[in-house]
């Protein structure tokens, strides 16, 4: 038995690596992708006071701390049974849309694009966010820097803080906007939506002119047949601020549609004794193992699963967007994991289209933005959808409002079990017996969980019981003195 190992993955945040199992043909026979760090956010929430979690929660890692921060908002709300004003409602998604925009360009740029823009098989060196410059040109370069820092200027704006935003209260925000900052905001607004129109060319210009990386997108290798989930609204739109979770088969038909607070009725979580991460399973399917069809429980979120849940986006320029994306793949539902990149882009252009609405709303500079909560506190649950798929956070607490109990359940955990499958259908397609095993044909196995966007530091929290990975202890020499676990 031979045993390939990429360690560390790459252009995510946190830690993995996949481990690759041959049998003696030199078939792929196993592979996992495993997650060794443990953060344990959960326990860290018990004890401490349920109001201070938006600002807790969100350090868990740096890359969304908005997600983090806008899902213990609105489970604030729900736990102090108290409903914000309109204008506090339009605010936060305001901030939120924006920073949608900074996080779906820092992706496709700098983490996921280098594999198109520079091809799979280029030099590490150069398949990175230079190496994207340096191809598609300094002017583009200068117009990614300026979307990022414009965006996260309203974050700031808004916010509080540029990083760890500090304005989300039960009931409401601590600050609104006035009315130059919000001209300011709609005028950043419409360049944003310029820039995405620019992003959306250039991926038609790069990715959809190039055959061989349409024929990648469409092969068979990077396809799994699941159930997806997303938010939508009342029309059934992409929403990421609030909403119903609406979830379709594989052929697209409509399995489930839930309130926040119903989600355990929907959403069981499973744990392998090889990982940190937990695997979500639709309850009324069943856990039936790391495989796809419409007889499998394992359901996949993030743009494109978004996309293939929702009936369209609430917005015209997004929609046609929408529209021109189905229209090649064949309609929808679309099943290629690499398409997820361009549902990214049809995002991307939607938050920006989002901003210029809600900056242009009369409600947006209106002081009332807080509703005081009085109930006691007791449980609450807050759901949206992060950049990288459905964040869920649940909260029971004492009657002071400490708590008791936290459940997290993020983008990635929802979709750790298809990335397994993800990874481990490309490993079989690529590595072959007698086939030379290079880095760029390792990181064609890599692009099978690129497109989910992970970020593995939110994704650990609960150990199943006991350590689910040994830890081995070595001396200075290198000796294995103790194993724990």
């Amino acid at each position: 038995m031979r045993k390939i190992t990429i360690d560390p993955i790459t252009r995510l945040e946190g830690h993995g690596k996949i481990e690759i199992f041959l049998n003696d043909a030199g078939e792929v026979e196993n592979s996992y992708f495993q997650v060794p760090e443990l953060r344990g956010f959960e326990k860290f929430a018990e004890g401490r006071l349920s109001e201070d979690m938006p600002q807790i929660t969100q350090r868990i890692c740096g890359v969304c701390p908005e997600a983090h921060h806008m899902a213990s908002t609105k489970t604030l709300d729900a736990l102090f049974h108290t409903d914000p004003p309109s204008p506090a409602k339009k605010l936060r998604e305001l901030f939120y849309s924006a920073f949608y925009f900074t996080d779906h360009t820092t992706h496709f740029y700098i983490l996921g694009g280098p594999d198109f823009v520079m091809g799979p098989d280029a030099p590490v060196a150069e398949r990175n966010i230079l190496g994207v410059i340096a191809k598609v040109g300094l002017e583009l370069g200068g117009a990614v820097i300026k979307a990022r820092m414009q965006n996260h200027h309203i974050i700031h704006m808004i916010g509080g803080r540029a990083v760890h935003p500090v304005f989300g209260l039960p009931g409401g925000v601590s600050k609104g906007i006035n009315e130059e900052e919000r001209k300011e905001i709609e005028q950043i607004a419409r360049e944003s939506i310029e820039f995405a129109q620019l992003s959306l060319k250039v991926f038609d210009d790069i990715v959809l002119k190039n055959k061989a990386y349409v024929d990648l997108i469409l092969s068979d290798a990077y396809t799994h047949h699941t159930y997806y989930m997303g938010m939508v609204d009342n029309n059934n739109k992409v929403n990421f601020y609030d909403g119903k979770l609406r979830v379709v088969n594989p052929e697209g038909k409509e399995f489930a549609k839930f309130s926040p607070s119903e989600y355990l009725d929907h959403i069981a979580e499973h744990v392998e004794p090889w990982s940190y991460v937990k695997f979500p399973f639709l309850k009324k399917v069943g856990w039936k193992g790391f495989v796809d069809g419409k007889d499998s429980g394992v359901f996949r979120v993030a743009p494109l699963a978004r996309l293939n849940a929702a009936d369209g986006m609430a917005t015209p320029l997004a929609q046609e967007a929408y529209e021109k994306m189905y229209s090649v793949l064949g309609g929808n539902p679309a099943h290629y994991t690499l398409a997820m990149h361009w549902a990214r882009l049809v995002e991307l252009l939607y938050a920006a289209e989002r901003m210029l609405e809600l900056s242009q709303d009369p409600e947006i500079t209106d002081p009332n933005i807080r509703e005081i909560p009085t109930a006691i506190p007791d449980e609450g649950v807050g759901i949206v959808e992060a950049p990288r798929g459905t964040l869920i956070h649940h909260y029971t607490t004492d009657e002071r409002g400490v708590i008791k109990k936290a459940n997290l359940i993020v983008a990635t955990v929802n979709n750790a079990a298809a990335v397994n499958m993800s990874v481990g259908k490309a490993a079989k397609a690529m590595i072959q017996p007698g086939k030379e095993i290079t880095e760029g044909l390792l990181n064609l196995v890599e692009m099978a969980w690129r497109p989910y966007d992970l970020c593995l530091a939110c994704a650990t929290h609960s150990l199943p019981g006991n350590s689910p990975l040994p830890i081995y202890v070595y001396n200075s020499k290198g000796t294995l003195i103790n194993k724990l676990g």
